[in-house]
């Protein structure tokens, strides 16, 4: 069964302030819809960041929203008057929402102006009226929705669902395999999109202030909406290591497979160093983070080096650990086991598998 012909609407945000992750990781189910034959149009509040132009390039629709924030119930009344030409009058066959602000009250208004709706969850901390679920999160339960989702959706649980571009799969053999030698050498620093509190920076001011690092070189990552940009470029001057920065990188994939060890946030980005079996030290950059962070460190996938605040005293001891290469390889392993990369595809079938279907 393919795509052809079926219609699918994303109301996602981006901003300088939420960060990227619920836009990238719809787009990425978009392209992966795209692929199968489908349609896709983004509804987004317009702010600053707003990614907008890049799900153009990627060959969506698009309807900007007023940049004001509104109550659920009238951010659906605002994204249905928004997408009424494209929606016309025939239902669509999904209507999907990724928002943390956004639950039941905007989803039963689409009751009707498309035959099902679906939402991507990570927080299970409220009721949506649904006809599937998506939390892609480590250690979650599909009994955690028991009460939050109609008792016939769909539940999609755990990271073999998480919304990876098909590079990540692509490059998984190859970065599998240079693991071996259990080698510490080249970081990757990458704190998501917006690099939330300059914790970037403060990662390089610990690492700066470290007597000896097991290290060869340290390479930086900052997203389109990084307001950090001169803290950043201050901090790397002062490591006393060779150091890069990539503002806006193109090839995540390949610049992770190439890196023995990643420090970044508990976030939806831990998926993408899992799939290509990268150690990483996670640092917990918000409260919904701290399950992530705990789930992933108990199953042996990374160590957890808790708040931006606790870098001074847990950084260091935790690349000393690291520099053993039987414990960087554990680590390798354990994250490889979590995720392949092939979610995107395995949720696309599931709205596929689910039929259309017209009454309410």
């Amino acid at each position: 069964m393919d795509a052809r012909g079926r219609r699918l609407l994303v109301r996602a945000d981006a901003s300088t302030t939420l960060g990227a992750g619920h836009v990238m990781r719809t787009l990425t189910l978009a392209n992966a819809w795209r692929e199968r034959g489908g349609e896709a149009l983004f509804v987004c509040r317009e702010a600053p960041g707003h990614l907008g132009d890049l799900v153009v390039a990627r060959g969506h629709g698009l309807r900007l929203l007023p940049p004001e924030a509104a109550a659920p119930a009238q951010d659906a009344l605002q994204t249905l008057q928004a997408s009424a030409d494209w929606r016309g009058a025939t239902p669509l066959d999904w209507a999907l929402v990724d928002h943390y602000g956004l639950a039941a009250d905007w989803e039963r208004p689409w009751r009707g102006p498309a035959a099902r709706v679906a939402v991507i969850d990570d927080l299970a901390d409220r009721v949506h009226d649904v006809d599937l679920l998506l939390d892609q999160n480590l250690g979650r339960q599909a009994t955690d929705y028991d009460a939050l989702v109609p008792a016939q959706a769909r539940r999609l649980i755990g990271p073999a669902h998480a919304l990876l571009r098909p590079e990540f799969a692509v490059r998984r053999t190859d970065s599998l395999a240079r693991r071996a030698n259990g080698e510490l050498r080249h970081l990757v620093i990458s704190m998501g999109g917006s690099d939330p509190g300059g914790a970037t920076a403060r990662c390089l001011a610990a690492l700066a202030a470290a007597p000896a690092l097991p290290l060869a070189r340290v390479t930086v990552v900052l997203g389109p909406q990084a307001q950090t940009l001169a803290q950043v470029r201050q901090a790397l001057a002062a490591l006393p290591l060779p150091t890069e920065l990539r503002l806006n990188e193109p090839d995540m994939a390949s610049l992770l497979a190439s890196a023995d060890l990643a420090l970044g946030a508990a976030g939806g980005s831990a998926w993408e160093r899992c799939c290509l079996g990268l150690p990483t030290l996670l640092l917990v950059l918000a409260d919904n983070q701290v399950p992530g962070a705990r789930a992933l460190a108990a199953q042996g996938a990374a160590l957890s080096l808790g708040g931006p605040e606790e870098l001074p005293q847990t950084l260091v001891p935790a690349l000393q650990a690291l520099s053993e290469p039987l414990r960087l390889q554990a680590l390798s392993r354990a994250a490889a086991a979590l995720c392949d990369g092939l979610g995107a595809a395995r949720v696309v079938q599931a709205l596929l598998d689910e039929g259309p279907r017209r009454e309410h």
